[in-house]
């Protein structure tokens, strides 16, 4: 008998025929011969509407407020999917983030995983049971209810497999597998098999949306095997492992692009050490998560310094940033939305020279600026203007793939 972890997203439980056949699913797996814990995500579209609510009531509601409105959508779908359950006559108990103890910090809207009480969760499998947890929620010591941004789900699903020493996480989805490249820009980008932990993160992290970076974050640490699949088509999807034959074969892995950040710019600062641990600093205690970092030295020995945030974290930036102008007497701070991040992504770069030079070319002979670079030994990213993104993400990919 194995143990299961699985995570079905929004759209997979969009409507009460697709929670039944979740649960169909489930009660497959069930009858393999496996236990069964699910983790799943508020029905398509809650989130947003009960965001959408809360800033209507008040433009600029409390966070803690916040965290306790939106985490209701997935309380509703544990208990419609054990309802769906019991239809279909199996048994099966949900449970919110309260009730087993998902232990977090109390950074609301993102806040991050401490520790899992798995005690409950066991004795409801020993007794037969298919639990089903609410995915994206916590709760911090002093009992308050928290969440970890968008596609928390997964990070729920991945901890939870982890804590419970499950032997596989299947993460099902609206698309069958790990794409070269998003098939809604790219018409025949390619499902792929296998890809390592670290492409998974380095995708995931610049964009490409069919997991969180957080989730692939503790599929690393706990070494848990890990699998994109679809609720809809019957087929293998794509396993996500920490290595593969061959697996440096293929040069690319695939292409993502990111468009929901800004890029912050300060200039006229002065040029000396410790500015910028000052600035970043500030920001971390914000906990706002910064991302591709560039800084130029002027004739006039000022300096400047570029970097990227989330547009979700831009109203704390601009606090942090005012009182960072006022303290250095930097001449200026701007804001910039009309950007995108288009990244290329393969373990394949550590063996082979010269994909940088493709990268750039590509940008050369279509005229697409690029304003900002950041590179890792598996990674190229690029700062571009949002409206040549998608052209972007097609080049590349006819140069590497097709």
């Amino acid at each position: 008998m194995a143990l299961i972890v699985q995570k079905f997203g929004g759209t997979s439980v969009g409507d009460v025929e697709r929670i039944k056949n979740v649960a169909k699913k489930v009660i497959a797996t069930k009858k393999a011969g496996n236990d069964v814990v699910v983790v799943v995500s508020a029905m398509s579209g809650t989130t947003d509407y009960l965001i959408n609510l809360g800033k209507q009531t008040n433009p600029n509601p409390s966070k803690r407020e916040m965290d306790m409105l939106v985490s209701t959508g997935e309380q509703v779908t544990i208990a419609l999917l054990s309802m769906a359950i019991h239809y279909f006559g199996e048994d099966a108990i949900s449970y919110n983030a309260l009730q087993i103890g998902i232990k977090t910090t109390s950074d609301y809207t993102k806040a991050k995983i401490l520790g899992i009480n798995t005690e409950k969760i066991f004795e409801s499998l020993k007794q037969g049971k298919i639990v089903v947890v609410a995915g994206f929620q916590g709760v911090d010591e002093e009992g308050n209810i928290t969440t970890f941004g968008r596609g928390g789900s997964d990070t729920t699903a991945v901890a939870l497999a982890a804590a419970l020493k499950a032997d596989r996480c299947d993460i099902y989805t609206d698309v069958d597998g790990v794409y070269t490249a998003a098939p809604r820009i790219v018409k025949n980008a390619k499902k792929l098999d296998y890809i390592t932990h670290d492409e998974m993160l380095e995708l995931a992290s610049m964009g490409a949306k069919v997991l969180h970076d957080r989730s692939v974050i503790f599929a690393m640490k706990y070494n848990v095997p890990l699998r994109v699949v679809s609720t809809f088509v019957e087929n293998e999807g794509t396993l996500i492992v920490k290595e593969y034959n061959n697996m440096e074969d293929l040069v690319i892995t695939g292409i993502s692009k990111k468009a929901d950040e800004t890029r912050v710019n300060i200039a006229g600062i002065p040029d000396r050490p410790g500015i910028a641990s000052m600035i970043f600093k500030k920001l971390a205690e914000k906990n706002v998560n910064v991302n591709m970092i560039v800084q130029s030295v002027g004739k006039d020995s000022k300096s400047q310094i570029s970097f990227t945030v989330l547009n979700t974290d831009v109203d704390d930036t601009k606090r942090v940033m005012e009182e960072v102008q006022k303290e250095l007497g930097a001449d200026n701070v701007s804001y910039d939305q009309d950007i995108a991040i288009v990244s290329v992504v393969g373990i394949g770069m550590k063996a082979h020279s010269g994909v940088a030079a493709k990268v750039f070319e590509v940008f050369a002979e279509n005229n697409i600026n690029i304003e900002m670079i950041s590179t890792s030994e598996i990674k190229i990213s690029v700062v571009i203007k949002k409206d040549k993104a998608d052209d972007a993400v097609r080049l590349l990919h006819q140069k590497f793939f097709e």
